[in-house]
């Protein structure tokens, strides 16, 4: 059975975010900023993903040759990436900018007030916060914090106490902004920034005086960032979540960026000091972390450089005064960035405020640092109702947030638990009860993306509201379950992983293989983020073999192949990368025409299924279900431009209209259906 490599598969995604960068039909700021969304990326791929490999080939005994072969080829692509980062940036992207005014002013192009000017932002800004290191016997080569700004000098004669040393280390602030506006009383009519980097080279003379012989070379290391949890031995997950975010900036080192001027033996200095190998060093040619230039849209003021301004619409129904009474009617579906997230944040802060309402249930996985649903809950914790939060402590680089919110939960009084030892509670659930004439009632919250309003702006997602009783029922009995009590049998309407959704999603696809083998109508659609579960992939090549239609939508990484005559032929798989981040989960089955119809919480891969709570709900509301198809799968199986087709080799193929053609992306053609209806 073909299976394609995972890690390749990732940074075949990270290529088609690339070419966002490329295109140039896409606003010159945003253009930028897809640059800096690979650079992020790629720091998460060797944060975890390749460092993984490396930690498998030093403490399992993994075949060395084969894992040296695929960092190989890791390598090799993800050179290619960047190298293809820096060459748009520098080419293209920069002299675009300086068409429109806006312009980076490194060193060697300062005037004298712009010298003046930078000398004062160093001397009264920067140069307090630095820790300037002569590498000695008395000084050894520091710690250096992951992902953080450095710079090493080589350095000449002795300092005042008559000491030698080869080198210099200089680490930059992570306080300090690496991007600052220059005055316009400096450079007139243009926009102008400079970077942190160039004001240290500018003026590293003054850290090292007389002593610094050629320039100060940027250096920045990657380390393993995972967290590493032993299951068996937690006794407090707290405690042993934050004992692990102490250390984790400082875990083994897997990959170096340096400046591409950087004489060789400063990198075979530095990759010596971090134990790589020159597999492990990418030179670049500019700021060697890119993500800092995602200021940049922010730090500018023209319009016509991004995206034009899309303002969320909201649904009729939620206009009403009585939230509560509107659910209470009929299920609501809410589809993300297109609709606003506002009503769910409504929903809750209605729960906090009103006197029916005694209990309140919610899972957070990701909510940012600073969020007002989190508010909500504290208000309502604070109101004396039952509050009952299940945070997920290991949602990967929020864990620090994530141990603050449940702190400051607990201080007022709110049941905070987390989850299941050894699975991540990744589901989105939401639950209010509210005491009513005929007792008790539960509203229902159930969405495919995180309770996350700033990222809600930018990700594409649905989110359903239900007073349904049998679903309310069930998302009541998953809490439950979180929470230490319930049993193992199957929800009513619910599939929830690690026990039901994995055989559920297997059971209807051999259904969908039998309705092809009798000769009658099959078809299966679904749109997820990654499909890498080997199961459900053997059970799609039969599916396909049997003559089950097929479509997929895989954002990112996708282990089967489609078109393979003989195996898939009936399988075909798009991924939809573009303005907003494709993120909700869809299951489509045809099921003799009742088709069923899933909204999940989950993509199709191995940690989803068994090693993370998640949820599927099946959408029962026929007018809903008919929105969900048309909106979450037929728009992107119709659309005709601005996806990537895959190709039976797992490579993609970019399909776009031509320059004069007027066919509209599925993201596009949504932005249109939400304005019209606005």
């Amino acid at each position: 059975m073909p299976i394609l490599n995972r890690e390749l598969g990732i940074l075949a995604f990270n290529e088609r975010v690339l070419y966002q960068a490329l295109d140039k039909n896409i606003p010159l700021l945003e253009r930028l900023r897809f640059l800096a969304i690979v650079s992020s990326n790629l720091d998460e791929f060797f944060e975890v993903r390749v460092a993984t490999i490396k930690e498998t080939v030093s403490t399992a005994g993994f075949d060395s040759e084969t894992a040296h072969e695929q960092l190989k080829l890791i390598a090799e692509k993800a050179q290619a990436i960047v190298s293809l980062q820096y060459k748009e940036l520098n080419q293209s992207i920069y002299p675009a900018l300086q068409k429109e005014g806006i312009d980076f002013f490194p060193a060697n192009r300062w005037t004298k007030p712009l010298r003046a000017w930078a000398k004062d932002v160093f001397v009264t800004q920067l140069e307090p916060l630095l820790t300037p290191i002569a590498l000695d016997g008395a000084h050894p080569f520091p710690r250096i914090y992951n992902k953080s700004l450095n710079f090493i000098v080589e350095l000449k004669g002795e300092d005042s106490f008559g000491r030698k040393a080869r080198f210099g280390v200089i680490g930059a602030p992570r306080s300090v902004p690496r991007l600052v506006a220059i005055p316009k009383r400096l450079i007139g009519k243009r926009q102008g920034l400079m970077l942190l980097t160039s004001i240290v080279q500018g003026f590293v003379d003054e850290l090292f005086p007389g002593r610094v012989q050629g320039q100060a070379y940027q250096f920045r290391v990657t380390r393993d960032s995972d967290l590493d949890l032993d299951d068996a031995e937690i006794t407090d997950i707290r405690d042993a979540v934050e004992d692990e975010l102490s250390e984790r900036h400082f875990g083994h080192p897997v990959r170096i960026e340096v400046s591409n001027d950087m004489p060789e033996e400063m990198v075979v200095f530095l990759t010596a000091q971090f134990n790589l190998t020159p597999l492990d060093v990418y030179r670049v040619d500019g700021p060697v972390n890119l993500m800092r230039l995602q200021q940049v849209p922010e730090l500018i003021t023209s319009a016509k450089l991004k995206f034009a301004s899309y303002i969320a619409s909201i649904p009729k129904v939620f206009l009403k005064r009585d939230l509560f009474a509107a659910i209470r009617r009929k299920d609501i579906l809410l589809h993300h960035p297109y609709e606003s997230f506002s009503p769910v944040m409504d929903f809750l802060r209605s729960a906090a405020t009103d006197d029916k309402v005694v209990a309140i249930k919610q899972t957070i996985y990701r909510t940012g640092a600073d969020s007002l649903l989190m508010e909500a809950l504290l208000a309502a914790a604070k109101a004396g109702k039952e509050v009952t939060v299940v945070v997920e402590l290991m949602a990967r680089f929020d864990e620090q947030a994530n141990v603050d919110w449940a702190d400051r939960l607990e201080r007022v009084g709110a049941h905070v638990v987390f989850g299941v030892v050894g699975l991540k509670t990744h589901a989105k659930l939401a639950q209010v009860v509210r005491r009513e004439s005929g007792g008790l009632r539960r509203y229902s919250h159930l969405g495919t993306g995180n309770y996350h309003p700033r990222t809600a702006k930018l990700y594409e997602d649905f989110g359903l509201f239900t007073a349904n009783e049998a679903i309310c029922n069930d998302v009541h009995e998953v809490f439950r379950r979180l929470t230490g009590a319930g049993s193992k049998e199957a929800l009513n309407h619910l599939w929830l992983a690690p026990t039901t959704l994995h055989a559920n999603v297997i059971r209807a696809i051999h259904a969908e293989t039998l309705q092809a083998k009798n000769g009658k109508p099959a078809m299966i659609a679904a749109k997820m983020n990654s499909l890498v579960e080997t199961e459900v992939v053997e059970a799609l090549y039969k599916a396909s073999q049997a003559g089950v239609k097929i479509n997929l939508i895989v954002r990112g990484v996708c282990v089967l192949r489609p078109g393979v005559k003989g195996l898939s032929e009936n399988i075909h798989v798009r991924s939809v990368v573009g303005r907003f981040l494709e993120h909700s989960r869809i299951f489509y089955f045809h099921a003799g025409g009742k088709q069923d119809l899933y909204l999940a919480s989950c993509d199709w891969m191995d940690r989803n299924f068994f090693r993370r709570v998640e949820v599927a709900v099946p959408i029962l509301d026929e007018n809903i279900k008919r929105r969900v198809l048309a909106e979450g799968l037929d728009v992107y199986l119709k659309a005709e431009t601005g996806f990537w087709s895959m190709n039976s080799d797992g490579s993609y193929q970019r399909i776009e209209a031509k320059d004069d053609d007027l066919k509209l992306s599925a993201q596009q053609t949504l932005i249109a259906k939400y304005v019209s209806e606005a």
